[in-house]
């Protein structure tokens, strides 16, 4: 963007100040920040030095840009504290960072004349300078009103991302998405560690580290092709151990497993690589932890594949 805007952010935490940090270093003045906690201030004082901290109202009114980058369910609040309260202004540019709003809560903002845009990052952040670097190249998922299309994809020109458009109405799912794929997969990572761990594996990261890579590589380019595993395979006397070791062993973990288990069961046989007398077989034994029942899955199977008729 080739203009100096004064930019200010409300909420200055992990994501806010490496934005406004990144915006900074593309040439923009950071002009004031807000953030009342311990951490927040931390952060701006080392992402965003010199950088004053105010009160939300005070920044608002201050910048030309105002980033708001407060938690999804405060969010509301802000804005409609803010327009109540005069800080916002016609002209203004209000961005929220929210994954799972898009513009009706910055309704407040558009009614006084502020053009709005919704302007999520799709990356998790740890607030720390590491988060500079993996802005290059990071998607935003953008929703705005027609006329402001280019000033929403400057601004992720100027923080070194790509753009992708989210309709107004499906920026709930796009967000569901992204957490599930990311947030669930700590989750999902962490009890792989635990369950090395308990086996006596001395270095549980190093050890997954290749498997995993290897794994999101061939999972991002070729989807459910890229499933390999006892379930796909159709061992069920394999599948039936782990439970059995996993009661025992990591009991915590077995309800994520049982889980996930089901799902790629289910996975397996849409995508027509295991027959369905072999997925009755494990979904009989995953059953008996408790999940659904996928008879009608199996039983709405296409015609039988080559293997069956052979």
């Amino acid at each position: 963007m080739s203009h100096r805007m004064r930019v200010g952010v409300v909420g200055a935490g992990r994501v806010g100040a490496v934005l406004a940090a990144g915006l900074r270093a593309a040439g923009h003045l950071v002009v004031a920040a807000a953030g009342e906690s311990d951490a927040s201030r931390r952060r701006a004082a080392e992402l965003l030095p010199g950088v004053p901290l105010r009160k939300p109202s005070d920044v608002a009114r201050e910048s030309e840009l105002l980033l708001l980058t407060v938690p999804d369910d405060m969010l509301p609040n802000v804005v409609k504290v803010l327009a109540d309260s005069g800080a916002l202004r016609a002209g203004q540019i209000v961005a929220h960072t929210s994954g799972r709003h898009g513009l009706a809560v910055l309704a407040p903002a558009a009614a006084v004349g502020a053009r709005v845009v919704a302007l999520h990052p799709a990356m998790t952040f740890t607030g720390t300078a590491v988060d500079l670097e993996r802005l290059q190249g990071c998607v935003f998922g953008l929703t705005a009103e027609t006329a402001e299309h280019g000033l929403a994809e400057a601004l992720v020109r100027d923080l070194g991302g790509r753009a992708t458009w989210v309709p107004e109405e499906m920026r709930t799912l796009y967000h569901a998405g992204l957490a599930h794929g990311a947030n669930h997969l700590v989750t999902l990572v962490s009890e792989a560690m635990g369950l090395l761990a308990a086996a006596g594996v001395d270095d549980p990261a190093g050890t997954l580290r290749p498997l995993l890579d290897a794994a999101l590589d061939n999972a991002l380019a070729h989807g459910d092709a890229a499933l390999t595993g006892p379930i796909v395979r159709g061992d069920v006397q394999t599948v039936a151990a782990h439970l059995d070791d996993i009661s025992v062993n990591a009991p915590d973990t077995l309800p994520s497993y049982v889980a996930m288990a089901w799902a790629t069961l289910d996975r397996s046989v849409t995508d027509g690589r295991l027959l369905p007398i072999r997925a009755q077989r494990i979904a009989d034994l995953l059953s008996v932890y408790g999940g659904p029942d996928l008879e009608a899955q199996f039983t709405r199977t296409s015609a039988p594949s080559e293997v069956e008729r052979g």
